[in-house]
């Protein structure tokens, strides 16, 4: 007696993408509930299995649903804000100031549903996404009925969702503790980058998926400047440094590595990490190729991701999987190189497994869920179709066939494309609304073309420093008692050094463009001896936090950036409505003082001539952090027998501007 299934599909060429390339042809695959019951040759399917529902696929491919290793889905409402820039203009000046002005949870379910009409008409059945408010993500995707990992982001930076990274961890644990289980979502962390992240970031975020055993999805490597950066600053490569800090002992999944070595792609696979090439976005910013070659070779689960559409621009998994096969080609000089059913593997069962869900999509086994997609080569551009081997078919879906081919889309059982009639989501409407954002944003842009910020990353360069500075001024009459107070035992030196300071500050009419300082810093030796200059370009926010009760404060936001041209060059460049100009010598110790690294400067203001002053300063990313360095820069103050009663709460500059 056949046994019941919910459905039964047949007369198809089933590709299952498992570990031996299994094909049936024709073939049939039958479901019930949320899993996949069996596969196999039509006759055999049909003799064992009925159902209420049986479709007949009419000669057209049955396969796997698409896995789309690597995305920020809710940024499809932000396609093609800015092309044609470099990374850090297109980032900086563009998008995350979009994102902080408008990025909020009602964006983030529209950009999502949009994202997801997208990804269901391309065959994509599960994605991996990273963004702000993913709990919004999350409720969204699970609405329309896709698969997904969805990771909360954490950053050193404010972000749309959380005024400090100790807030998005937080919302990180909640989020993970919500979803945990969820049949269709699960929930991850993802601290965004080295670079963006603190090594208490990394280590936090690595603890919370090893607690919850979720994956952690990154970015690693993306630049040939990443790499370099990290070589300057911790001696060593991108993925030694996270080893280093314990990342790789989560369920990494990490996307792009584009510059890595081999040693790096061992280290990569002996972890069991996954990784997520996304070549689209690469090539668009310039980024480089991605070795992904070698890493098939060492035994990576690398999958195919289209990263957002405000870098790539679209979520089109067919057009991502071709580039990809075609890029190792050409990468590695080797025709060979990638063939079209590894490539499909990449977008199929190893993107599953980048994604640590492997044991739950990625291929048409018995047990897995029913993640299935029908593709239609029966179209011009696919005719003819030889089949005299097994693999041609696996090179007309990567060379020949398109997104368009797409007629019908299941996930875990649940039809959500029939017929290319999407059946969960209105797309009209949604088309409707993100116009409304679009008009919103472009008057934003224009607007914000005028802004100083925007004008200082256009040169390039810029980077944000950190969200909090604590700093305590004080004027002093004689620095001798200073002096003698930083030698004493209980302040570790870790270097000293000596600064003639030039700067000049333009201001304009608008005080929310904050002030811009062109700064001349000339080294000098203990022989007063000029042995160097160095010249750089702050862009200074308005104060956002406020003073602590301990008359300590936390200061404002600051980019920083080279200053390669002349004064003049900035003056005609920026066109301030005032200018200043503050000479003075800065003697400057960075120091440990009761654990915690502090900076002391001692400063004679020379024009105008405001005399003496001490500084105690320290930096960081954390809220919690400047709290505590705020009662601990007092104490210094103290230690170092400065007055109390000559605290001061403004920069020179204001002092210089309110006089």
């Amino acid at each position: 007696m056949a046994k019941e299934a919910d459905v039964l599909l047949k007369n198809a060429i089933v590709l299952t993408m498992d570990e031996d390339f299994h094909q049936y042809e024709p073939g049939a695959v039958a479901v019930s509930g949320e899993n996949i019951l069996a596969v196999g040759d039509e006759d055999s399917i049909l003799a064992k299995y009925s159902s209420n529902e049986i479709i007949d696929c009419d000669g057209r491919v049955l396969m796997p649903g698409l896995v789309n290793a690597h995305t920020h889905i809710p940024m499809t409402l932000l396609r093609g804000l800015a092309d044609d820039l470099r990374l850090d203009v297109w980032l900086l000046g563009y998008v995350m100031p979009v994102e902080r002005e408008f990025v909020k949870p009602e964006f983030v379910r529209l950009g999502t549903l949009l994202g997801c009409a997208e990804s269901i008409r391309s065959g994509v059945t599960t994605f991996a996404d990273m963004y702000y408010f993913e709990e919004h993500v999350a409720r969204a995707t699970a609405e329309v009925g896709l698969r997904a990992v969805c990771s909360q982001t954490v950053l050193k930076f404010p972000a749309p969702d959380a005024q400090s990274y100790e807030e998005s961890l937080a919302e990180a644990r909640e989020f993970i503790q919500r979803w945990k289980g969820h049949p269709l979502i699960v929930p991850s962390v993802a601290p965004h980058s080295p670079y963006t992240c603190t090594e208490d970031i990394l280590r936090a975020t690595t603890e919370l998926a090893i607690e919850f055993d979720v994956p952690l999805h990154t970015h690693i490597a993306e630049t040939a400047l990443e790499v370099e950066n990290s070589r300057e600053a911790y001696d060593m490569p991108v993925v030694p440094y996270i080893k280093k800090h314990g990342l790789l002992e989560a369920k990494v999944l990490a996307a792009h590595c584009v510059h890595i070595d081999n040693g790096e792609i061992g280290t990569l696979h002996r972890s069991g990490a996954g990784v997520a090439h996304c070549p689209s976005s690469n090539l668009k910013l310039a980024s480089g190729f991605a070795p992904i070659s070698k890493m098939i070779e060492e035994g990576l689960n690398v999958g195919v991701g289209t990263d957002g559409t405000a870098s790539n621009n679209d979520l089109d998994m067919f057009e991502e999987v071709r580039l990809a096969a075609f890029l190792a080609k050409t990468v590695s000089g080797d025709p060979t190189s990638i063939p079209a059913s590894m490539a499909l593997a990449m977008a199929t069962r190893l993107g599953a497994r980048a994604l640590h869900i492997g044991h739950l999509t990625g291929s048409i086994e018995p047990g897995k869920r029913a993640d299935l997609i029908v593709v239609d080569l029966s179209t011009p551009h696919n005719a003819p179709r030889f089949q005299r081997g097994q693999d041609g078919v696996y090179a007309q879906l990567i060379y020949a066939a398109k997104s368009t081919d797409v007629s019908d889309v299941m996930v875990n059982g649940e039809w959500l494309m029939r017929d290319r009639e999407l059946l969960t989501l209105d797309v009209g409407e949604l088309i409707t609304e993100a116009q409304v954002y679009a008009r919103q944003i472009d008057a934003f842009l224009i607007e914000r073309e005028k802004s100083v910020l925007s004008k200082l990353i256009a040169i390039g360069g810029a980077a944000e420093e950190e969200s909090f500075e604590v700093q305590a001024k004080v004027r002093i009459l004689d620095p001798d008692p200073v002096l003698e107070a930083i030698g004493k035992p209980q302040i570790e030196i870790l270097y000293r050094r000596h600064y003639h300071e030039f700067d000049t500050y333009f201001t304009f009419d608008d005080p929310q463009q904050g002030m811009l300082r062109y700064r001349e810093d000339e080294f000098v030796d203990d022989d007063d001896q000029v042995t160097r200059a160095r010249y750089r370009l702050t862009q200074i926010g308005p104060t956002r936090e406020e003073e602590f009760p301990s008359d300590v404060l936390l200061s404002r936001s600051r980019y920083l950036a080279p200053a390669v041209h002349s004064l003049r060059f900035y003056r005609e460049y920026f066109k301030p409505t005032n200018e200043y100009f503050i000479e003075k010598h800065r003697w400057r110790w960075r120091v440990l003082f009761q654990g915690t690294e502090f900076y002391i400067n001692l400063d004679r203001v020379d024009q105008p001539e405001l005399g003496y002053f001490l500084e105690v300063k320290s930096r960081t990313w954390s809220r919690q952090d400047a709290e505590r360095k705020a009662e601990l820069a007092t104490s210094l103050v103290e230690f170092l027998d400065a007055s109390a009663d000559m605290r001061m709460m403004k920069d020179y500059i204001e002092m210089v501007i309110n006089e």
